[in-house]
């Protein structure tokens, strides 16, 4: 069986924005793969994840047969693979915001889709969008499509709105004092949790006027500044950006990293900032000074994504 591997990704900016149909940043981390893989021998993890692809196919099934389905897929080959026990082979962390079920759903699509597309055009990027956005709404209830997107194509993406999305290119890593980095909190999130009690919270009108005018603000300028290597700038709305969701958003973090998301923001040493939906998982840090926040944060698992 001809193994794709498909990374991991990490949304820079824009969590919650871009589901509705506000700018973000995603790039791939190669460091987390995955690839489906026919078992060779039986274990626990490849039963559970045999399972899960035979209930996400059930799901394509329902979808095809209410003729609903935004994609010829091959339902019968994978049926049939299902039975000769395909799983995921990988290593991204489940519930950790880095896109676990965007791999799967991209993988499921490049191995068994009948009229495969390419991100070479943008028209194609937007049509891609919309059908994985559909296949991996079986994981989360509600899924912007970014996730497989970025896992299928493997590039940086650059998402202005549903229909304005590019591929492009991010600054060169170097070896500088600063970084980007992620912290792990030890404990996964339930993505389809987050969202339902963010899109309960955008019905009152306060909550609607931070998302809409503050918090789109300063993530757009942290956008502009990152991509033009502004880190002047790009820290002053980092800080915003933390300390808007500390204040509004606190649900999402876990409680025994409020006060060291607190810390950050007061002593100025380092930004935190929600990875994917929160609650759990990773979470994103930005630092101008990486080997001061690794002493500060001796106690967590840190893991660098960028040196500058």
């Amino acid at each position: 069986m001809k193994e794709s591997l498909f990374p991991a990704k990490i949304l820079l900016f824009g969590e919650y924005g871009i589901l509705k149909n506000y700018s973000g940043l995603s790039i791939p981390h190669n460091i987390y793969k995955g690839t489906l893989k026919i078992h060779s021998e039986l274990n626990k993890d490849i039963l559970c994840s045999n399972y899960e692809i035979k209930k996400f196919y059930n799901f394509l099934s329902i979808l095809e047969k209410k003729k609903r389905i935004l994609t010829k897929l091959d339902l019968n080959k994978l049926h049939q693979d299902i039975q000769k026990g395909i799983f995921f082979h990988s290593n991204i962390p489940q519930g950790y915001g880095v896109g676990s079920s965007g791999a799967l759903v991209a993988a499921i699509y490049d191995k068994y889709a009948k009229n495969k597309l390419k991100g070479s055009f943008k028209h194609n990027i937007i049509i891609l969008k919309k059908i994985f956005s559909q296949m991996e709404s079986f994981f989360h209830g509600k899924s912007s499509g970014i996730d497989p997107l970025i896992c299928y194509l493997n590039k940086p993406l650059l998402i202005r709105s549903k229909t304005d999305i590019s591929i492009i290119g991010i600054p060169k890593k170097n070896e500088g004092k600063g970084a980007v980095f992620l912290l792990n909190s030890g404990a996964p999130s339930k993505s389809d949790t987050m969202i339902k009690f963010f899109l309960n919270k955008l019905k009152h009108d306060k909550f609607q006027k931070i998302l809409f005018v503050e918090f789109i603000k300063y993530n757009e300028k942290c956008i502009e500044a990152f991509l033009k290597e502004d880190f002047k700038i790009l820290f002053t709305n980092v800080k915003l950006l933390s300390t808007l969701i500390f204040n509004h958003f606190r649900f999402m973090i876990s409680k025994n990293f409020w006060k060291i998301w607190k810390n950050g923001i007061f002593n100025n040493i380092y930004y935190l900032k929600l990875c994917g939906s929160g609650g759990g998982g990773f979470i994103l840090g930005f630092t101008q000074n990486y080997n001061l926040s690794r002493i500060k944060l001796k106690k967590y698992t840190m893991e660098v994504l960028f040196r500058f």
